[in-house]
């Protein structure tokens, strides 16, 4: 599935702040990668972030 780049920044955002908040990563994150963001950006990158997008056909 092809993200607009709202729809990114929106996952990647979410899943960076449940990252800070304690949740378990997803992937193993490569010694030194500390910033949640930077995690977040790395799981979207493999695709294993699990949240979907449900787009409504408008207008």
């Amino acid at each position: 599935m092809k993200y607009t780049r709202f729809e990114k920044a929106r996952i990647i955002g979410a899943r960076a702040l449940q990252i800070s908040m304690g949740a378990p990563t997803l992937l193993k994150i490569p010694k030194g990668m500390i910033a949640p963001i930077d995690i977040a950006m790395l799981e979207f990158k493999e695709d294993a972030i699990p949240i979907t997008v449900k787009r409504v056909e408008g207008n």
